[in-house]
């Protein structure tokens, strides 16, 4: 896989805070800066902490929630994708350094496909970032969802076998949420 680097500029509520959490505490390497931005050289990408003087002295970037693997992800958040391996390092290092993660480093959808080394955190601005780890990037992270192959075979068996490559998409019930589709 030939990534090209990402460029994100995020907004923050003091310059000096963030260079504090970015430079400080992540290690992210500064590059050009003003008095109302900094550039950081983020595992080779370039992300931009811009001042937005509207959040505040105690602002936060405001964020919503979605459950991934009985967890509440927060959303919008960004972050790096790394080797397992390189993972458990950071996470090592980074536990010591993070007063309080949104979710504590773990194993998500162990032993399934896609299954991730994963952590959640805010920096002082509230941007939530994760940081996740695959022991194959290539095969894992686009990985389909083994939930969406193991009711697609279902449908097949149930008796739609001629119909298998046309299925799109199914409807299910929910719960709380009502009526749901899956598309394949």
């Amino acid at each position: 896989m030939n990534l090209r680097p990402f460029h994100l500029a995020i907004q923050v509520r003091d310059i000096e805070e963030a260079r504090a959490f970015y430079g400080e505490k992540l290690g992210f390497e500064e590059g050009r800066s003003s008095s109302i931005w900094v550039d950081y050289n983020m595992f080779g990408h370039q992300m931009v902490v811009h001042l937005n003087p509207a959040l505040g002295k105690e602002g936060k970037v405001a964020h919503i929630s979605n459950g991934v693997d009985g967890k509440s992800v927060p959303v919008p958040h960004f972050g790096v994708v790394m080797s397992l391996d390189e993972w458990k390092v950071f996470s090592e290092e980074i536990k010591s350094k993070i007063e309080h993660f949104i979710i504590e480093p773990y194993i998500r959808f162990a032993g399934e496909a896609g299954e991730q080394g994963t952590m959640f955190f805010c920096d002082p601005s509230g941007n939530a970032l994760e940081f996740k780890g695959f022991k194959d990037i290539e095969k894992e992270l686009f990985a389909p969802s083994v939930v969406k192959k193991s009711l697609k075979d279902w449908f097949y068996h149930r008796g739609h076998r001629e119909h298998r490559e046309e299925i799109k998409s199914i409807f299910c019930y929910g719960g709380d949420t009502g009526l749901i589709r899956i598309h394949f």
